[in-house]
């Protein structure tokens, strides 16, 4: 007799509940997106819908129906009556037995939370602390997919290390964007960040981020930077959806800006503001 067990309970195999067998959980086979909140308003749900799409077709799963996402990603957040939300929503290929190819007429499984975001108002105020990491991503990174092993190993070894974020550097010597964020330096009156490539999430708040910038007279660069380079900027922050644009004061210990916010940093959070209004 075929079995599974869990924990330490035996059942038969094809008793086994459906969730079980999900690819999402045998091989991070699924797509995701976070969507945020403010004061009761989802904020940019068609572009983070699209991204998702893109996601979707990019690993090839089919049969989702984009509009029935958004009707549920909006009666959850009606539902649960949470005004700065926090909402993640992701489909995986299905639930099948542990085989690497799968059958055509799988169908896709659907899974999504909406939990409150805390204030970090403070954090904003003080600035954080981030740290290189190598980045051990596969390639496809513009994809947002499940497989977030690297990330999260990267996340680990900058809490150890008393940082907030990870700052994923490539073999060459060059800097992608954090574990779970954008990154972004100033140096002058000038916004640098690294161009959309395969290795790059095209982040939704990186591009309201940069459109800030612009308003605010900055000039854009899209050149990836070395960590040395970084080090030296002006000002340094981070920009990631459920936290908005977060200033860097130190990079792998050493100090940006005098361990301050930095003017052009905070004209960019509130330049921000203007489109989640």
């Amino acid at each position: 007799m075929q079995i599974a067990m869990i924990g330490d309970k035996m059942v038969p195999l094809a008793k086994l509940e459906p969730i079980y067998c999900d690819r999402g959980f045998y091989f991070g086979d699924g797509v995701y997106e976070v969507v945020r909140s403010y004061d009761g308003k989802m904020f940019a749900l068609e572009e983070h819908l699209a991204r998702f799409k893109k996601s979707l077709s990019a690993i090839k799963i089919e049969g989702v129906d984009t509009d029935q996402v958004r009707k549920r990603v909006q009666k959850a957040f009606e539902g649960a009556g949470i005004a700065n939300a926090k909402i993640y929503f992701h489909v995986t290929r299905g639930s099948a037995p542990r085989e690497h190819s799968w059958e055509v007429d799988l169908k896709p499984n659907f899974f999504l939370t909406v939990t409150e975001l805390p204030d970090k108002t403070t954090i904003k105020n003080k600035g954080i602390s981030v740290s290189s990491c190598p980045d051990l991503r596969w390639k496809r990174c513009d994809i947002k997919s499940l497989n977030l092993l690297a990330n999260v190993l990267a996340r680990q070894d900058a809490t150890k290390k008393g940082s907030a974020e990870a700052i994923l550097v490539t073999e060459r010597g060059l800097i992608t964007e954090g574990a779970a964020s954008a990154f972004f330096a100033i140096f002058g009156q000038t916004l640098q960040t690294a161009p959309l490539t395969a290795n790059i999430l095209p982040s939704i708040t990186r591009k309201y981020v940069i459109k800030a910038g612009k308003t605010i007279g900055l000039k854009i660069v899209e050149e990836s930077l070395m960590p040395e380079q970084a080090r030296s900027a002006d000002e340094l922050f981070i920009a990631v959806t459920t936290q908005d644009i977060v200033p860097v004061v130190k990079f792998d210990n050493k100090t940006i800006g005098g361990g301050q916010p930095g003017k052009y940093t905070i004209s960019l959070i509130e330049e921000f503001r203007t489109f989640t209004r």
